[in-house]
């Protein structure tokens, strides 16, 4: 017998093509395998697995996270009793001013092994709450193999181009050139490498992202729903096509039919839509055969619930309440998202995954220039990051007074000095324009709309002009 090699097979030993996984890519293609059966499998089993990692989930929030004390009744009940819909549904619902107010607290103390190393991200979403949120390496591979799951249910070619149009943050990605990339991103390397990537900000004129675009000739568009819509609408005003475009995928935001209708009248392409946050990661994929989105129940449990906390039936519209599965960096258990769904019946395509029909709210509205100019007036990690260490901010509402006025509405641990104002000020004019007058506004609480949504911008400005 041949004596057996038992030195590890390196991925530059001779072999050029196909290549050999990096482990971290094999480790994502084993995901990958095992949620190409997960789909398919009956609600029930899906459920009953879900309920045990739910519990493993459980137990660890309960031993390492300060801020779990507080149920730890509840967690109890489920670590020592088992896993039940209505143990778990004892647990009180996580708002992000909770998350917040917990700072640290709702860390982990001690990761598993294998689960490190940690990453830190900051959104607020459309909450206007600034989080500090943190995400572990192992999350991150069921977040690739989420991704990569979405490709292969939309059957993209991955050797094609792909344009994205999605930072705003200031002097990055700008006209003309924008950002090249060689791939389309870190998640997508296990599959064997991608095309190009190119991307642009997504606070160039309208004109501007669509000469880009004709340059570019792009195979897909990834972009906010309100940006692609608008681009949309200009291409067909102008009888601009683009014909090497296949697809538009859409994130971030509430996609309306009527954007649909207008990316397919103006480029004759469909839209693929993403639910997701950046706190949480993935929530629900369109069906390649739909409209509809399939809940990601492997990576995140998605209960929808009426006012009094009962799931609602198909058909029925209630409150998204999430928990990400393998986020042992930072348990979100049963967190609110802030947006309203309805739920979905069985999906024709066969898979069993929960179906939520619609998804209500994320709508982005824009600010205004003098110019004529519309900025999103989304804020990334950095500029949350830096919002906080400017000064004591809790939450925030920013509002356009006029096309030349801005006031930044806070609530704050203490009262804030004149060189936390300046710096304030500094930072809006920084992201939005330097011609901006700011205000900025104490406040003891900033009320919500009258269907009780928090809304982190508001324009002032007449319809018509904004």
């Amino acid at each position: 017998m041949a004596e057996r090699d038992s030195r590890p097979l390196r991925p530059d030993g001779g072999i050029a093509w196909p290549p050999v996984p990096r482990p971290g890519d094999a480790l994502v293609l084993g995901l990958l395998a095992r949620l190409e059966r997960t789909q398919w499998q009956d609600e029930h089993v899906v459920r009953r697995h879900q309920g045990r990692q739910l519990a493993q989930l459980a137990g660890h929030a309960l031993a390492t996270v300060p801020f779990y004390r507080r149920s730890a009744a509840e967690l109890r009940a489920i670590t020592d009793k088992g896993f039940s819909e209505e143990r778990w549904r004892r647990l009180p619902i996580l708002r992000r001013e909770d998350a917040q107010a917990a700072g640290d607290a709702i860390h982990t103390t001690a990761l598993p092994a294998g689960h490190g190393p940690v990453g830190e991200i900051f959104t607020s979403g459309s909450t206007g709450r600034p989080l500090r949120a943190l995400r572990s390496r192992m999350w991150g591979n069921y977040w690739r193999a989420i991704t990569m799951r979405d490709h292969l249910w939309q059957r993209r070619d991955l050797d094609a181009k792909l344009a994205v149009i999605r930072d705003s943050t200031t002097g990055k990605y700008l006209y003309p050139e924008g950002g090249v990339g060689p791939s389309w991103g870190n998640a997508e390397a296990a599959l064997g490498g991608t095309g190009p990537a190119v991307s642009l900000n997504l606070n160039e004129t309208l004109d501007h992202q669509v000469e880009w675009l004709v340059r570019q000739q792009p195979a897909y568009l990834l972009t906010l729903p309100s940006n692609a819509e608008a681009l949309a609408t200009h291409c067909r005003a102008a009888g601009v096509a683009i014909p090497s475009l296949r697809q538009v995928i859409t994130i971030a935001e509430m996609l309306t039919p009527d954007a649909r209708e207008t990316v397919h009248d103006a480029w004759g392409v469909g839209i693929s839509d993403i639910y997701s946050t950046r706190e949480v990661g993935y929530l629900a994929l369109q069906c390649p055969a739909g409209d509809g989105y399939h809940v990601q129940s492997e990576v995140t449990c998605v209960e929808v619930i009426d006012e009094r906390g009962r799931p609602v039936k198909p058909g029925e519209v209630g409150r998204v309440i999430v928990t990400p599965l393998q986020n042992f960096a930072m348990p979100l258990l049963r967190y609110d998202v802030g947006d309203q769904a309805e739920l979905g019946g069985p999906c024709s395509c066969g898979r069993k995954l929960p179906v939520l029909k619609r998804i209500l709210g994320r709508t982005q509205r824009m600010i205004r220039l003098p110019s004529g100019e519309r900025l999103f007036p989304l804020l990334s990690s950095g500029a949350l990051r830096s919002l906080v260490a400017s000064a004591p901010v809790k939450l925030f509402q920013l509002v356009q007074k006029s096309l030349d006025t801005l006031e930044l509405r806070v609530v704050v641990e203490r009262d804030l000095t004149e060189g936390e104002r300046n710096r304030l000020r500094a930072l809006l004019r920084e992201k939005y324009h330097p011609s901006f007058r700011v205000e900025i506004s104490v406040h003891d609480t900033i009320e919500r709309t009258k269907g009780g949504k928090f809304l982190d911008f508001v324009s002032e400005l007449p319809a018509d002009t904004s």
